[in-house]
């Protein structure tokens, strides 16, 4: 399959031309929605002609964030069955309703951004069509037969709560999730996107494995996220905080509100640390809740809400704190890790999922999972810690960030990318054993 792209024409002009395909893409939705920005913004940064191919639901936000940029971005429309199955959606528990209704309607706007997909494809003489969200190592594509290699990922996944937590979910969730699960399979299969793929790429060897068994071509091992070293770590402090007291110990979370990020444990944590305070930035709908165990935690004077900041608001904020705070229990990223660590600050945050990628003991803490009690009292235990000894929390921050600058800056990922594109076009992908992991690629 692969061959055929060999001859096309990108080799006589002066940079490839790329299609990036997602779902949505917003820099405010948070988690995997950023990414098909990060690809776009730095491809046409770099002069290289880009398109995106997104739902409409961000329209706003991406004409003001990319003004320049109107005609390259083209906009999957709304239909009267997406509201539907929206609305349905609101009366299943929130993994029920994404294992569900949730598949369904991204399928459907698959479907048709693929149709603008191909159409793109033949006026403007795509190269390599990306997507890049869902992340899903499961979930199906139908970015397929469009006249141009595909490039699928990074992919990152293969999730379960931990042991400990799994009594959380209700048993008709465990059921329908798992259900989902062995159906990937099959709907991989009929669904041509990831076995016709030329290049797939996964962030680590638990996505590998959770991949379907007929994806087949080259298999690349590449970070999910990357970390913007122009937003984290360049801010400077606002005038009048150089002029005030050295605080105590400040310690914050950043993330949407959701049930799995478990801010209830950082906030009883919190609690058996004196004098130390934290911060919870994001917004979501576990918000109230969580007020609520603030203000009947003995510590709601310590602990304050901030809603959604914009990303250089964080950044001023991570940078005057002691420690992030990421307590969540099924993180296939994390890409707030590695913004933490670019601003040279310390971590603390569950061993699961996606921070034991990014995390090592040079840079902050990765507290075991094994039960409730666990987890707030290790929380607390490193908390303490960095509260009684700050030159550690100021050396974790240092080593953090020399970290995020070597191994997860966007620019080099970018970087990576074209060459992995250019990988697909050569159709040199498409000659390699089905299912092979290129790990010297991670």
């Amino acid at each position: 399959m692969g061959r055929r792209f060999i001859t096309r024409s990108c080799f006589n002009r002066k940079s490839m031309r790329i299609c990036i395909v997602a779902e949505h893409a917003s820099y405010q939705f948070g988690g995997e929605a950023v990414l098909p920005l990060h690809y776009f913004s730095r491809l046409r940064d770099r002069g290289v002609e880009a398109w995106l191919v997104v739902h409409a639901r961000t329209r706003q936000e991406l004409e003001s964030a990319f003004p320049q940029e109107r005609e390259r971005i083209l906009y999957i429309e709304d239909a009267w069955f997406h509201k539907l199955l929206f609305r349905l959606s609101g009366l299943l528990p929130r993994r029920i309703s994404e294992a569900s209704l949730g598949l369904l309607s991204q399928l459907i706007t698959q479907q048709m951004a693929r149709s603008r997909v191909r159409r793109l494809v033949a006026r403007e003489s795509i190269d390599v069509v990306h997507q890049p969200i869902p992340v899903s190592p499961r979930f199906p594509s139908m970015m397929a037969g469009l006249g141009a290699p595909v490039v699928i990922g990074p992919m990152n996944g293969g999730m379960k709560y931990p042991p400990a937590f799994r009594h959380t979910e209700s048993r008709l969730s465990q059921a329908v999730i798992e259900m989902g699960r062995r159906l990937s399979g099959f709907f991989n299969s009929i669904l041509p996107g990831k076995k016709d793929a030329s290049i797939l790429l996964v962030a680590n060897r638990r996505t590998y494995a959770a991949l379907p068994p007929c994806a087949r071509g080259r298999v690349i091992e590449i970070p999910e996220n990357g970390v913007d070293l122009l937003t984290w770590g360049a801010a400077s402090p606002a005038p009048e905080a150089a002029s005030q007291p050295a605080r105590g110990a400040r310690f914050v979370f950043v993330g949407r509100l959701v049930d799995w990020k478990c801010v209830d444990i950082a906030i009883e944590a919190l609690a058996r640390v004196p004098g130390a305070e934290l911060e919870i930035i994001g917004d979501g709908p576990m918000r109230a809740a969580w007020e609520q165990c603030a203000a009947s935690s003995g510590a709601s004077s310590r602990i304050s809400f901030s809603g959604w900041l914009a990303q250089k608001a964080c950044a001023l904020r991570l940078e005057s704190a002691t420690a992030l705070l990421l307590p969540s229990i099924y993180e296939s990223g994390g890409a707030v890790v590695l913004e933490a660590m670019a601003a040279g600050v310390a971590v603390i945050a569950a061993n699961w999922g996606g921070p034991m990628d990014y995390l090592d003991r040079t840079c902050g803490y990765l507290i075991e999972p094994s039960s409730r009690e666990a987890l707030v009292s290790g929380f607390a235990a490193a908390m303490r810690e960095l509260t009684d000894q700050p030159g550690l929390a100021r050396g974790l921050g240092e080593q953090g960030r020399i970290r995020a600058q070597q191994n997860f800056d966007w620019e080099r990922k970018v970087d990576r990318m074209i060459s992995i594109y250019r990988d697909a076009l050569s159709g040199t992908a498409a000659e390699l054993q089905p299912g092979s992991l290129d790990a010297a690629d991670a």
